[in-house]
């Protein structure tokens, strides 16, 4: 007997040690009570109910879990009808399933449970399977979502679950016998290692503006602007402008390299200058901008320069004598394609000429006759004249100019050579006339000079008839009788408008109509002029 007692007593003392079996057992033999069924079947050092293991370290507070759904759990002769378990362990979860079932019902009557899963972590989960295990006396019927059935097996299938993210499957069916049914889920995943990397596209947009329309002595305003109209840098940014034929910059060059450097997105970098064209025309000019990687861009404009061309032509006469007015008419237009601005018209009066008139509203200042015309349009023309009055012998020259805003001065000339002309008068009277015979009759000889020139080397001669008989002469010459002919030496010059008086003295010697006859001869007159004055002798 004492064996026997020697050998329960250690084993009574190892259970109560060891709490007995379980915490339920423990309460049962000292008959406490109920005690919460999610202790049930655990093993306890004291009446407590106090675990073996160690309570869990705590976690960070700046790192809290996401705190799993909570589930009562229901406990019948069965074992629990909820429970939850997190994967891939409870202080580490990434996905949790929670299964909730009915804690009884009726064979053969319908009915359904949840398996709800949810990414308890703060990552993406991708390619969630979840796997529902069923028992030998369920009899699936139906799920929400739908599964794929594989025998005893359903499964479904989840792209991924966003951080916090939960779906339901609710899964529809009866059991078949009248005892427990048993099912197991289980779920896979992926929780993939994603690093990211920012892929970026710079692109070039290059504008370029320039006025349509100038004139040749005007500047051209050009300005160019690139832009990064992408989403990432754009690097060794350049803009090339090669400019047409007459048009270069100021400098005079006729290619431009720009450096617009490296541009962020969406920034901008403008450039300005000016260009000038040495000719009118159309100028197309085109720029290109380009960037490591391939990168370009082209912008166009189009200018049209024009100009103004002034054209002038005079005309007058070629020879006009002295005491004659000289008119010239002077004709200006525009042969450019461009309104003529700010026109003004000069003629400048030749030296030894004196100004008369100018048609055309010209106003005379000094040596010069002007014309302010203003603007003279595109293939316009516009006619004056002006008149002039020589002064003095030789050849006068009458030059007009103009000039008008982005024209090229012009000018014209028209001469005219001023010639004098003696044109010398000749007169011859007798004194008396009737005369007796044996008296003396005078002749007197006049020669005037009405032109405007000098008359020189003046000769007269005078013819007697056989009823005269010469007496005496006088005069600024001195005369001799050669024959029947008086001769007066050569007058070396008579000036304009002035005169020479020689007489010739007679005897009448028989009756008759006597004629008395006076040559002239000049240096000016290429044929003698000649007169004659009838006397009465009886």
């Amino acid at each position: 007997m004492k064996k026997i007692a020697y050998k329960i007593i250690p084993i009574l003392f190892l259970l109560t040690l060891a709490g007995c079996y379980s915490c339920q057992s423990w309460n049962n033999m000292w008959g406490t009570g109920p005690v919460d069924q999610s202790v049930a079947h655990k093993f306890f050092l004291d009446k407590q109910c106090k675990p073996l293991q160690p309570a869990p370290p705590a976690k960070p507070a700046e790192k809290p879990k996401p705190q799993p759904q909570k589930v009562e759990p229901k406990t019948t002769s069965c074992g629990p009808s909820s429970v939850s378990r997190a994967y891939p362990c409870d202080d580490c979860g990434v996905v949790k399933i929670s299964k909730m079932m009915p804690s009884e019902v009726a064979r053969g009557s319908t009915f359904a449970y949840d398996i709800i899963v949810k990414n308890v972590s703060d990552m993406i989960v991708t390619d969630v399977v979840v796997t529902e295990n069923l028992g030998a006396d369920f009899k699936y019927v139906s799920s929400t979502p739908s599964a794929q059935a594989n025998g005893s097996t359903l499964i479904w299938k989840m792209d991924k679950l966003e951080p916090g993210e939960e779906k339901t499957i609710k899964v529809n069916g009866s059991a078949e016998a009248e005892e427990c049914v048993k099912s197991c889920a289980t779920v896979t995943y992926l929780m993939p290692a994603c690093a990211n990397v920012k892929v970026v596209q710079p692109a070039l947009r290059l504008t370029k503006s320039a006025p349509t329309e100038v004139l040749i002595c005007d500047p051209i305003p050009v300005k160019i602007t690139v832009t990064n109209t992408g989403t990432g840098v754009a690097r060794d940014v350049k803009v090339v402008d090669n400019l047409p034929q007459g048009l270069t910059t100021k400098d005079g060059r006729s290619s431009v390299t720009l450096d617009a450097g490296t541009l962020a997105a969406g920034q901008s970098k403008s450039f300005e200058m000016d260009l000038k064209a040495s000719k009118p025309g159309t100028y197309t000019n085109k720029a290109t901008a380009t960037a490591a990687g391939n990168l370009q861009s082209e912008a166009t404009t189009q200018t049209v320069v024009r100009q103004p061309i002034l054209a002038i032509t005079k005309t007058g006469p070629e020879q006009r004598y002295l005491g004659r007015d000289v008119t010239y008419d002077i004709t200006l237009s525009n042969k450019g394609n461009a309104p003529a601005q700010s026109t003004v018209l000069e003629d400048q009066l030749p030296a030894g000429a004196k100004f008369v008139s100018a048609t055309g509203g010209g106003t005379q200042t000094g040596s010069k006759v002007t014309w302010n015309i203003g603007t003279l349009a595109a293939g316009a023309s516009r006619s004056v004249s002006v008149t002039v009055s020589p002064q003095g012998q030789g050849t006068i020259r009458n030059v007009a100019s103009a000039t008008a805003t982005c024209a090229e001065d012009v000018t014209a000339s028209a001469s005219t050579k001023i010639s004098g002309i003696a044109a010398v008068l000749l007169e011859v009277i007798d004194l008396e006339d009737p005369i007796e015979i044996g008296s003396n009759e005078t002749y007197v000889i006049t020669v005037t000079n009405q032109g405007s020139i000098a008359d020189t080397n003046i000769r007269i001669a005078c013819v007697l008839e056989e009823e005269q008989t010469y007496v005496s002469s006088t005069g600024p010459t001195t005369g001799r009788l050669e024959g029947n002919r008086v001769i007066f030496g050569p007058l070396a010059t008579l000036a304009p408008k002035a005169e020479a008086v020689w007489r010739v003295t007679v005897k009448a010697n028989a009756a008759g109509d006597v004629r008395f006859g006076v040559s002239m001869q000049t240096d000016q007159i290429v044929r003698p002029v000649e007169e004659t004055e009838s006397t009465n002798q009886y």
